[in-house]
């Protein structure tokens, strides 16, 4: 079913007559595992960096202790991703996750959709996500094929029969280690909310079905999420391409379950973030191989990687992972300094650039920016 509630427009994007859905083949990861245009470097870069004896040792922020704690901050992610590699399924990444948990067989009688919805946000919360919408399934956004891992081909990307809602969690970055991208230090930020996630949308997905109801637990794999958590209510789409929330701004990793049981559905909210990007160029700018737009939304482009069809804020995606392979860990410089990074919706400015007002707050944005912190500043702490 696909969401009836809202028009393209509304969610920051116009989907446009040559839309395409994606292969996940194309997706920058899994290129790197099969495209000799960037193989390479992200093998003997970036992935052989998460092996500490092929981590770099190159001053303040990439040492032992920073690539040690990031490499521990995945490794409940790695344990579940890794599971089914003799299977070609790398479970949360490239295929969704398994099932732990049969669907008990007998249906628990529920209450109605609304009340069934405000519990799972409540558990959803109760297993550690800090933001929880709900949605209908939009078959646009999932991916026509996943990747078999173990040959490096494409294969069916297919849910059971009967799923109707998708439910979408966030789980906010950790502020301190993220204000000090870029290093391996701040991928731990990154590393611990994959791990929190993987815990966290398997354990719900296991309460549903204990109720007699499917439900698929999925990180980056079955479907693009930023879609489903705009669809869901959670934020907004920005120049960075990234969710912008008004909790966290764009410090948010998401995972999703795909289920069949009666839920009610979020609206999606009109929150003035997108509008503050059109003018907004702070993440552009600080971009260190170009790779963000400074221009306005537009559709798409000739990278592989890039959605077809879909007028939004595309980025060049071979830059940006080409920088990351240089770096020998992630970037994530543009979420870093975005002003939502630093201002959430209790303060003065985001009311201020959350409305008419926000070429004021943009004017105290470029001329307020904060520094990098260093990261022997966070060991310090």
């Amino acid at each position: 079913m696909i969401d009836p509630s809202a028009s393209d427009a509304d969610v920051g994007f116009e989907v446009t007559p040559e839309f395409e859905r994606f292969n996940q083949m194309n997706d920058m990861f899994t290129r790197a595992m099969w495209d000799d245009t960037v193989k390479s470097a992200a093998t003997d870069g970036f992935f052989a960096s998460y092996r500490m004896e092929a981590a770099p040792r190159r001053g303040e922020g990439f040492g032992p202790r920073d690539f040690a704690l990031r490499n521990a901050a995945w490794l409940v992610s790695d344990i579940i991703s890794n599971r089914s590699a003799d299977d070609g399924l790398r479970e949360g990444f490239q295929g969704a996750i398994k099932n732990d948990t049969p669907v008990a067989p007998i249906k628990a009688e529920l209450g109605a959709p609304a009340d069934e919805s405000r519990d799972i946000k409540r558990l959803a919360r109760f297993f550690g996500a800090d933001l929880c919408g709900i949605t209908h399934i939009d078959p646009r956004w999932h991916y026509t094929h996943r990747p078999d891992t173990a040959q490096m081909k494409p294969v069916p990307n297919a849910l059971p029969d009967g799923m109707t809602h998708v439910i979408v969690m966030g789980h906010e970055m950790d502020k301190g280690l993220v204000d000090t991208y870029p290093s391996a230090l701040a991928g731990a930020a990154t590393g611990r909310e994959y791990s929190h996630e993987a815990a966290i949308v398997m354990q719900l997905a296991a309460y549903i079905r204990n109720l007699g109801y499917q439900a698929i637990a999925s990180m980056n794999d079955t479907a693009l999420v930023v879609p489903y958590a705009i669809k869901a209510g959670l934020g907004e789409y920005g120049r960075n391409q990234m969710v912008l929330t008004p909790q966290f701004g764009p410090r948010v990793r998401f995972s999703k379950i795909f289920t069949d049981m009666p839920l009610d559905v979020d609206v999606v909210r009109e929150l003035g973030l997108t509008k503050y990007c059109h003018n907004c160029t702070i993440c552009a700018e600080a971009c260190p191989p170009k790779a963000l737009p400074k221009g306005e939304p537009k559709v798409g482009s000739d990278s592989p990687s890039t959605l077809k069809g879909v007028k939004k804020w595309s980025a060049n995606c071979e830059a940006c992972f080409g920088y990351w392979a240089k770096l020998k860990t992630d970037c994530a410089i543009c979420m870093r300094v975005c002003p939502f990074n630093h201002r959430n919706q209790g303060t003065v400015w985001y009311r201020l650039a959350t409305s008419k007002f926000r070429k004021l707050a943009q004017w105290w944005a470029v001329r307020h920016k904060p520094a990098r912190v260093k990261p022997s500043t966070w060991w310090a702490r």
